[in-house]
């Protein structure tokens, strides 16, 4: 009868009742942070003989992905094929022909040799700025890895152009491109934040724009001195 009662009262609450967690998921909550370590000292290695080219960058991914399996960091191949974000794989796949296009056209030649014949007397910094100010145009309205992959052989050509080192400008395209922050479509975080905070577009527009011009201005004048021409 107790039993009975027992069930009876757990059918009349169940509908009031959320459940949080088990002790299960503590357990495996344990395990996931201290593979999470693991994992997080196997990248910042990886990144570390990147930065300072100790090994070829394919040799350092290779290692490290091989570590990563050595570690039981990733303990099936499913799970591993869920980690990956499928939708930039297939964006950047797709505009790297649109980016060969535009080399094939003309059209890489054309935007370089804009900036070199608009700012190119003035310097190399001018159009390392006017670089960045393309990117940072671009990059409101497409994707910013869409950007970085379009105006990569625009970077490398005028450099080449001006007899320069191609890196500062590199580096230009790709911290120009990250820094999207005056529209809400720029990246994924603005637009998860947009409906989440109620934002407007121009609310984007007041904080984005003065905050991307700052950034812009310390970034064209830093740049050079880490990547000199």
């Amino acid at each position: 009868m107790e039993n009975g009662k027992t069930l009876t009262c757990y059918h009349k609450k169940k509908n009031d009742t959320v459940v949080l967690k088990s002790s299960a998921e503590d357990t495996d909550l344990a395990n996931q942070t201290d593979k999470s370590l693991v994992a997080g000292i196997i990248l910042l290695g990886m990144l570390t003989a990147m930065v300072f080219e100790w090994v070829p960058a394919v040799v350092s991914i290779a290692v490290a992905a091989l570590l990563m399996i050595l570690t039981n960091c990733v303990r099936q191949t499913d799970q591993a094929y869920q980690s990956i974000n499928w939708q930039t794989v297939v964006l950047i796949a797709c505009m790297l022909p649109m980016a060969t296009a535009l080399e094939n056209t003309g059209g890489v030649t054309f935007m370089s040799e804009g900036l070199i014949g608009s700012l190119g007397a003035i310097g190399p910094i001018a159009v390392l700025a006017g670089l960045y100010g393309i990117t940072s145009l671009f990059s409101q309205f497409i994707s910013n890895t869409a950007t970085a992959v379009l105006l990569y052989p625009v970077a490398i050509l005028t450099a080449e152009q001006m007899g320069v080192s191609p890196i500062p400008m590199v580096m230009a395209v790709a911290f120009s491109s990250s820094m999207a922050f005056a529209t809400p479509v720029a990246t994924p975080p603005n637009a998860m934040v947009m409906a989440a905070g109620k934002y407007t577009f121009l609310d984007f527009m007041r904080i984005g724009v003065p905050l991307q011009l700052i950034i812009a201005i310390v970034a064209v004048l830093i740049l050079p001195l880490f990547f000199p021409f």
